[in-house]
């Protein structure tokens, strides 16, 4: 079969995301796991690593993608199929709800930094890391009931394909699952997301952080939602028009695409969470705005000594509490 224009788009999109996500996956993997070391292990720190993990899948598996989809057909042993779908899918969803837990774990340090506090504890978000994890597996799971023995492949035409054409039988198992998997996967993450980063943003927005801390806690809130909207919609968005129409639809696999960027979106995400780097690599490779940063700061430590922030009315206690956990927890984490 001849290759289209939207097979040498999603070849390069494949190949572009391979080439950015391994190493700044790699990258991240090395800073949690010295600041881990150095410091101990904290909440972001085990979610960071559990959305390194599953970005990591993916990346392992994209080449078999692109070789699929440049050849336009399945030449791998036909069990290979359902186990590459497994972790593929695995890895997606997975880092759709790390994203979430990061998100959360955010909003409850800046809402309610003394409770947090308390229960900030790594053995927890274990626990929840594993719990998170196993309901991926208990959706995904179900996948193979549908299977029938076939493995998922297809002949058409003496071309094989993987996952790609499904009989009625299938369809009545899939279509209700990949429902499913929109709206709890997806659809609740989505709104519970959402809900955290405008509390974050109002909550930061009228507090007492000086205006470079402001911004540094704006960018990461509203970037993380931009990526999980940007990354996962249009793929779930396939799953709830299949269900409708009753069919597998055809632009599916195109919708996959910007799934697959979340690979190296999200250490951008993670970078911008950690301090360390924040102050170190990304000072480097944007100098001039960090030099902008302390000339903005040194002003206003200087107004602060002169009396200039005496006219300002005073914070309230919520205040000083929120300001004080963020900052408390954007020089620890």
């Amino acid at each position: 079969m001849q290759v289209t224009v939207k097979d040498c788009v999603a070849l390069s999109v494949y190949t572009f995301t391979f080439l950015l996500g391994l190493p700044s996956n790699l990258l991240v993997l090395f800073v949690y796991v010295r600041k881990a070391r150095k410091r101990g292990a904290t909440p972001n720190v085990v979610y960071a690593l559990n959305l390194c993990l599953a970005n990591l899948v993916l990346v392992v598996w994209l080449p078999v993608k692109a070789l699929e989809t440049l050849l336009q057909d399945w030449r791998l042993p036909p069990l290979i199929c359902p186990i590459y779908n497994f972790f593929l899918f695995s890895s997606l969803y997975g880092s759709c709800l790390f994203i979430t837990a990061v998100t959360v774990g955010r909003y409850l340090s800046i809402a309610f930094p003394i409770i947090y506090k308390r229960y900030r504890r790594a053995r927890i978000s274990c626990f929840i890391s594993a719990a998170l994890w196993a309901l991926v597996m208990l959706h995904l799971s179900f996948a193979l009931v549908a299977e029938g023995g076939a493995y998922f492949i297809s002949i058409q035409d003496h071309t094989s394909a993987c996952y790609e054409n499904f009989n009625a039988s299938q369809l009545a198992v899939l279509l209700p699952l990949r429902l499913e998997m929109a709206i709890v996967l997806f659809l609740l993450p989505l709104i519970v997301t959402s809900f955290c980063t405008l509390r974050c943003v109002t909550l930061v927005w009228h507090s007492n952080l000086p205006p470079i801390g402001k911004k540094r806690v704006l960018t990461v809130a509203l970037f993380t939602l931009a990526v999980f909207v940007v990354c996962y919609a249009p793929y779930n968005a396939s799953h709830i028009v299949g269900f409708v129409l009753e069919e597998s639809v055809d632009w599916r696999m195109y919708a996959m695409l910007t799934s697959s960027c979340n690979v190296f979106l999200e250490p951008v995400v993670m970078l911008m969470l950690s301090p360390a780097v924040s102050r170190g690599i990304m000072g480097r490779i944007c100098g001039r705005q960090s030099h902008f940063s302390r000339i903005e700061g040194v002003q206003h430590r200087r107004n602060t000594t002169n009396g200039v922030a005496n006219f300002k009315a005073p914070p309230t206690l919520s205040e000083k509490s929120q300001a004080g956990a963020e900052v408390t927890k954007v020089s620890q984490e």
